[in-house]
């Protein structure tokens, strides 16, 4: 068993963050484009789930892929009454969600410099 390193999980979950924000912004930048289908990314509990062993890359271009390839971004469900440009965004559901992201950045923020100031407490003695 191996320990759990915070600032790794952290940023993964940075990570994570940032292109599900880019999957949100490009919802709310296509509101008005006909037949566009709304996407959204799988929860960050499915993508721990999925990471129990993971490659490390010794030089930048040992690995492949940039982020969105490690998170599967999929057509949103679209549950309500059509709109007038046939597409799937809800705008009110991509701003709350905008906002979820905006929390949650905060919140990873905000645990890493309280680990931080831990580690530095006790190293310093």
């Amino acid at each position: 068993m191996e320990p759990v390193n915070l600032f790794d999980l952290a940023s993964k979950q940075s990570r994570w963050l940032s292109v599900r924000q880019s999957a949100v912004a490009g919802n709310i930048a296509n509101a008005d484009t006909p037949r566009y289908v709304a996407i959204d990314v799988e929860p960050f509990e499915k993508v721990l789930d999925r990471t129990a062993v993971h490659m490390s890359a010794t030089q930048s271009g040992h690995l492949g892929g940039g982020a969105e390839a490690a998170y599967a971004v999929r057509p949103q469900e679209f549950t309500g009454a059509p709109l007038p440009s046939k597409n799937t965004v809800v705008l009110e559901s991509e701003l709350m969600k905008a906002g979820e992201i905006r929390r949650a950045f905060e919140l990873n923020t905000a645990i890493v410099k309280a680990f931080h100031a831990m580690m530095l407490s006790a190293v310093k003695g």
